[in-house]
This record gives structure tokens, sequence and C-alpha cells, in this order.
């Protein structure tokens, strides 16, 4: 996300800045299909193999699962991820959408805008929640494992990520999708132990504590039996969340006024200033 967000940032290198609603739209879609080259690209070089070029005869979708794995992509691959990425475009005012307009409200450009946006994405409390599913699920590694883990890790007071929303106080309803994908996945690569131990914390999760989960809960499951690297999932939010991004930003640019919410000060009063 690092590297990810440092690409993005130098495209004001080569890319017409963007400061009005009424500005040309060729650097917002710009932004759009360069991150999901430069994403595509971070992760073939993580891999040590050679970069691919982007085929502009494919979908946005095709040619990105191309770019990371060469021409080993078939229809539900492209299928599957193209729900994932409707699913995850926009959510109201998340962290990383309010940072996007907090810096537009400046009447900053564009690129800085999602730059700042993919920094706050980067914070594992926003972004990286299915990464951590994913590491999560392989500590579990059996379904005979899943319910004594869960009481240590609740006894614990651990974090159990993939659970509970700050909106959502009922099932998620994008999670409804994935984890159909889910399932599938399980089923096509013979191999649905990744799917079998979430629903069974799924359930126990919910009897236990009444906490429903969320759209990070079953994509884990789903991108890694789709051969993606955790350590990829949250770049792949990225390329889908720009799209909400640059919206957002254009919207704010629309109708502005800075951003600036008011502090309450709550400290002691009356201190004396000591000129030591």
């Amino acid at each position: 996300m690092g590297i990810l967000r440092t690409c993005v940032s130098m495209l004001s290198t080569s890319l017409e800045e963007v400061t009005s609603h009424n500005d040309d739209l060729s650097t917002a879609v710009a932004l759009i299909s360069k991150t999901s080259t430069i994403c595509a690209a971070i992760c073939r070089a993580r891999t040590n193999q050679e970069l691919i070029l982007p085929n502009k005869q494919v979908s946005f979708t095709e040619n990105f699962l191309r770019m990371i794995f060469g021409n080993h992509v078939d229809e539900y691959m492209v299928k599957t991820l193209d729900l994932a990425f409707v699913l995850h475009i926009d959510h109201s005012f998340n962290a990383s959408t309010f940072t996007a307009r907090v810096v537009t409200s400046t009447k900053s450009d564009l690129i800085s805008a999602v730059t700042a946006a993919i920094g706050s994405l980067k914070g594992p409390l926003h972004g990286g929640a299915n990464a951590a599913v994913m590491k999560m699920l392989k500590e579990i590694d059996h379904i005979d494992n899943v319910e004594n883990w869960l009481d240590n890790a609740l006894a614990e007071k651990k974090k159990i990520m993939g659970f509970g929303h700050r909106v959502y106080r009922v099932f998620d309803p994008r999670a409804t999708h994935l984890k159909k994908m889910s399932h599938h996945w399980g089923s096509m690569t013979k191999n649905t132990k990744w799917f079998d131990i979430s629903t069974k914390l799924e359930k126990l999760m919910y009897d236990k504590k009444k906490i429903n989960l969320n759209v990070d809960f079953y994509s884990a499951s789903t991108y890694y039996s789709m051969g993606i690297d955790p350590d990829n999932y949250t770049m792949l939010f990225a390329v889908a969340r720009m799209v909400g991004w640059v919206a957002h930003a254009y919207e704010q640019m629309e109708n502005n006024r800075i951003i600036r919410p008011k502090a309450k000060y709550i400290g002691a009063l009356d201190k004396k200033y000591l000129n030591e």
C-alpha cells in the first residue's frame, strides 16, 4: 500500500491537475485505470515475475486479472472480481472517502485527494480487515478448532476480524453475495476448508455475541481460493474504491465548502502560564 500510494502520487508528473468539477475527466479516468495497472504490477513484482502490459481489448476486470495471472483467467474469475469491485466501490463517508473529501474541500487537486485516501485505507482498521480475516482462518486451520479458538479469543478480548460494522447492525447485505462466491470457489477448487471454517465461525459468533459479519469476512476466503495473496487484498480494495473517491471528490468540488469540524475543548481551565 505504501508503494501504491507513492506511485499514484507520482502520477502528478504526467496528468493534468484537477481542482474543479468542470475540468476534463481524463485525469479521473486515468486514475481509475492506472491504479489497477500499478496494483497488478506490484503483485507481479512481489513474486519476481515480469510485468504484463494492459490489454485494451478486454474489460477492466479481465484486464486487471490478466496483468496479475497472465492468460490463466476464466470467465467465473472475472465475474467474481467484478462483483467484489462493485461491492467495494463506495460506502458512504468511510475514513478514506472522508479523507478525500476533506483534501478536496481545500481546493487541492484530485491526485492529492486520492493519495491521501490511499494513506487512510492503508490503516488496518479500515482497509486491512479481509487480510486479517485470512490470517485468522489460517490460525484456526481446522473446523474442529473453531469454537475453542473463538472462546479463547473472546476471553482475551481480542478483536474478531470481519465482524461488526459502524453502520450496519444487521447482516451486511454485501456479504450475502460474497458468501455465495466463497462457497462456489471452495467447491470449484475442491477445497471447502476455508468456507467451512468461516460458516461455523459466523454461526458461533452470532450465537455467543449476537454480532453479524461484514463485507470483509467472506471476501477473504474468496480471494484466497482465487489464488490472490492476502498481502495484496487491500490494494484490490483501493482499485475498486478509487472510483468512489473520484466521484466523491467531484461532488465536493461541485458545491464546495471547506470541511472544518468544530472541536470542543474539555481540558483544564484557568491554567497559569509559567515563564521558566
